[in-house]
């Protein structure tokens, strides 16, 4: 009596394995395999095309901005530019107090702002007559993250 309960359980367990195989579909059809798209082997890199549709966004330091030495990460969109710098916050705002100092633009300081590892500040007297916009924010890794725009404030 005991070795005919082992084999229905046995059993039991063969048919209730083939019935979830029904229920999903066996798992062995060869249509669901997606075919990947072939190796470049070539040694030179491949680069994503350019869109000819989007002349204002850009990888790299194509900007009328200036930036720190160390600037990396740079993306520059409609205008924009962000970047990172090894800069403390504190020399990232003297950097561009400078820069624009001797540009003629005045520091709109109603709108200078620093707390805690953040900042914000505003230039007027840019050509465009639109206001220099700066702001940081500290990554904690020792990095600064700045962003550049001109806006109508």
């Amino acid at each position: 009596m005991k070795k005919y309960g082992i084999l229905l359980a046995i059993l039991s367990l063969v048919f209730a394995s083939l019935a979830c195989q029904t229920l999903t579909a066996g798992g062995s059809e060869v249509d669901q395999v997606e075919t990947l798209p072939p190796v470049n082997t070539d040694d030179e890199p491949t680069l994503p095309p350019e869109s000819p549709n989007d002349p204002d966004f850009s990888f790299g330091g194509d900007t009328e901005f200036p930036m720190p030495d160390d600037a990396t990460n740079v993306v520059s969109v409609a205008g924009t530019v962000n970047y990172q710098t090894n800069l403390s916050l504190d020399e990232v705002m003297a950097f561009y107090r400078d820069y624009y100092g001797k540009q003629g633009l005045t520091e709109r300081e109603l709108l200078t702002t620093v707390t805690d590892g953040v900042f914000s500040f505003v230039f007027d007297g840019h050509e465009s007559g639109k206001a220099v916009v700066i702001q940081g924010v500290d990554l904690g890794d020792g990095s600064m993250n700045v962003n550049i725009s001109l806006q109508d404030i």
